[in-house]
């Protein structure tokens, strides 16, 4: 009896720290698992030529590495666009890769404050989010204090969220760095960066999220 007692507060105790610091992307109680998408995404096997940027500090590592493995021919289709394209002078517009249904938006747009952007999260997609010209910052939203405040749009595959700010983790991008949010990365994008110019180019791409 005293051992199940012991082992609830210890349940408890787990819960409510894990609580306490957040949770803000799918979590893998799998150590080698881990360990295999750590050293595949140092390897660069991914990279399809694309030197230009590495994935952010943020980026679910085992979520991209089992995301590639299950859908490669769109990965390394849009991998090797970014490669073969001066992501500084073309269009700003949308731009179809040919051979796949993947198509890369080019947006020349401007950040703003954090209480005009709207949180999201995708059901069936997984955004790449490339900034190669300014700042732009991200949100990543913590589940166990934010709740949807709208019905999941199906035609869009989006839905909203009611979030608290200071439960937030934001990020600013650099353009040596690339952010991929998964179904389980509830965001914000586009939020006001600390310095003067909020002015950015970024290359986005939907990929489908393969369960």
């Amino acid at each position: 009896m005293k051992k199940i007692i012991l082992l609830m507060l210890l349940m408890c105790t787990l819960c409510a720290h894990g609580q306490h610091n957040g949770y803000y992307t799918q979590y893998y109680n799998n150590p080698e698992l881990l360990k295999q998408a750590k050293t595949w995404v140092e390897s660069g096997e991914w990279r399809q030529g694309f030197n230009g940027a590495a994935p952010h500090s943020s980026v679910n590592v085992i979520d991209f590495y089992q995301q590639y493995q299950r859908n490669p021919k769109a990965w390394q289709a849009m991998f090797r666009w970014l490669a073969t394209h001066d992501l500084l002078a073309i269009p700003a517009g949308r731009h179809e890769i040919e051979g796949t249904d993947l198509v890369v938006s080019v947006e020349d747009s401007e950040n703003r404050p954090l209480e005009k952007q709207n949180s999201e999260s995708h059901y069936h997609h997984i955004d790449f989010q490339y900034v190669v010209s300014g700042v732009e910052r991200f949100g990543v939203l913590d589940h166990y204090t934010s709740t949807p405040n709208c019905k999941y749009d199906a035609r869009k595959d989006v839905i909203h969220y009611n979030y608290k700010a200071d439960r937030t983790r934001f990020y600013d991008s650099k353009p040596d760095e690339f952010f991929i949010f998964f179904p389980r990365d509830w965001h914000i994008a586009k939020i006001n960066n600390p310095g003067n110019n909020q002015k950015i180019r970024v290359i986005v791409v939907k990929q489908k999220a393969i369960l």
